[in-house]
């Protein structure tokens, strides 16, 4: 019997393990201010704030890093799994548990994304590009009233475009399974009777007795 895959989940697998590996050493969006004075390096598997050559890590969001890296990665292992074995019995449970895990971590980081470019904005007033450079003016209170301007560049790095790609993967894996693994279409058993049709117990009979027995009165002949 020919074993069938599905190409989808197998191609999403491995780029699912690939973003991983990737995104440990390049963020998904990267934020410069001044000539490399502070780098900020946001993915939902590895952030960092990188301040005049010196990295810095927030003890929390890297728990929440190493947690994400952990349920991705077990996402993508059992997407390979199912996808090289999917008529198995556990396949689509592994198939649920599997195509999600790239959409949950491509939601995270866009709403960590908007919550970095919001912060600055409420409390300093100052705008941080989503992509592009501008030109943006430090608030005098931490210059001392003096003037001064710094140029602030944003882009989204290739691991963001990978991560779409994985997410589409999943998805189409999901659509696809149907074809893979058909699914069964529900059939009353023959029983040699239509749904409408009554019961053979319940249809009229006639008793043999009463069908067999003779008459067993005859005239009676009267004289007179």
């Amino acid at each position: 019997m020919r074993t069938r895959i599905n190409w989808f989940g197998l191609a999403g697998s491995v780029c699912t393990l690939t973003l991983i590996a990737a995104s440990v050493f390049v963020p998904w969006w990267q934020l410069t201010v001044g000539e490399d004075l502070i780098q900020a390096n946001w993915s939902p598997l590895n952030t960092n704030l990188n301040f005049a050559g010196d990295t810095f890590t927030v003890p929390l969001v890297w728990a929440l890093n190493i947690a994400s890296i952990i349920l991705l990665l077990a996402g993508g292992i059992a997407l390979l799994i199912y996808s090289l074995y999917p008529k198995k019995p556990y396949s689509k449970k592994l198939l649920g548990f599997g195509y999600r895990k790239p959409l949950y971590s491509l939601i995270l980081f866009l709403f960590g994304l908007v919550f970095i470019i919001m912060i600055p904005k409420m409390a300093f007033g100052i705008d941080i590009p989503l992509i592009g450079s501008i030109r943006a003016d430090v608030p005098q209170t931490f210059t001392q009233e003096i003037s001064v301007s710094v140029l602030i560049n944003a882009s989204f790095q290739w691991t963001f475009v990978l991560a779409i790609a994985a997410v589409a993967l999943c998805l189409a894996a999901r659509l696809y399974h149907n074809k893979v693994v058909p699914p069964q279409s529900s059939t009353l058993p023959n029983t040699g009777t239509t749904p409408n049709s009554p019961s053979p117990s319940s249809s009229p009979s006639t008793s043999p007795a009463l069908a067999t027995a003779p008459s067993q009165s005859s005239p009676t002949e009267t004289t007179k």
